[in-house]
């Protein structure tokens, strides 16, 4: 047995007092608060998984009623898949397009962003592997393990850079968690790059700009020298599309549009339109 709160969607071993991660100032406990849920009990309020196509070999996956009701990704590659940002929820539907994502032999990992987005991490992991016949790992910042609040040996601490598959490289920029990790897939946007950001770089609803915030329901900015560092790190590869860990995308120039947006957000937190407020 294990426990989903019903506020982050993140699972636990334990149903503690109150959800650490809710906690912390980059989220919050409701003012109702501390609520719990199982997975039998989401499946019986009618939560179920749906896939719908972002581009070919990335898929989009939604729980809608879970948690902050993030969308995960799903990049498959001829080598295997890449589970991004696991949803706070798992069932047959969801289960079969990640097991048919990674085929019979075919590499798969499960990997998150930052701790906001482990979902049922493990959850997915366990089912996934017990499809599949072997293990999927579960790959987990190093600096943000600590978030993990329910164990299991399939997680795999990490740092630095890691090529999950041929072409998709996890990377540590920070800002967000200390450990706050995007996937940039070589492959995606015709071969043109794509960044998976999950919200270490968060896609506008403008569509060309790009937001850095310590947090984004309770408004805290990251400083301009983070956000200025974040696009640096990731202005090394080139990507033209970018999507957050929601419907977000930025759907061309995505590289030059982080730079700008970085600049900008460097600019405001200096001072210098000081004049226009």
């Amino acid at each position: 047995m294990f426990w989903v709160c019903r506020t982050c969607g993140v699972e636990h071993a334990e149903r503690v007092e109150v959800c650490a991660i809710c906690a912390d100032e980059r989220q919050w406990v409701p003012a109702s608060g501390q609520a719990w849920a199982t997975l039998d009990e989401l499946a019986a309020e009618g939560v179920h998984v749906t896939t719908h196509e972002l581009e070919p070999g990335l898929l989009a996956l939604e729980a809608p009623g879970v948690g902050i009701e993030q969308q995960a990704k799903l990049l498959t590659t001829e080598q295997g898949a890449l589970l991004w940002d696991p949803l706070g929820f798992v069932d047959d539907a969801g289960l079969a397009a990640v097991v048919d994502a990674a085929g019979s032999s075919r590499t798969l990992v499960v990997a998150a962003s930052h701790p906001h987005m482990f979902g049922v991490q493990v959850e997915w992991s366990r089912r996934a592997s017990a499809a599949l016949g072997r293990d999927v790992p579960v790959l987990v910042s190093a600096p943000d393990a600590s978030w993990v609040a329910r164990s299991d040996d399939a997680i795999r601490p990490w740092t630095g850079e890691l090529e999950v598959l041929p072409g998709v490289v996890l990377s540590q920029p920070g800002g967000h968690f200390p450990g706050s990790a995007v996937a940039h897939w070589a492959g995606g946007a015709d071969g043109r790059g794509v960044l998976l950001s999950g919200d270490t770089i968060f896609a506008n609803p403008d569509r060309t700009s790009v937001s850095f915030m310590r947090s984004y329901p309770n408004r805290i900015p990251l400083s301009g020298q983070v956000a200025l560092r974040v696009a640096q790190h990731v202005a090394r590869r080139p990507f033209d599309r970018l999507y957050n860990n929601f419907a977000g995308v930025i759907p061309s120039d995505a590289r030059a549009v982080v730079g700008r947006s970085a600049e900008r957000h460097a600019a405001w937190t200096r001072g210098d339109h000081d004049d226009l407020t």
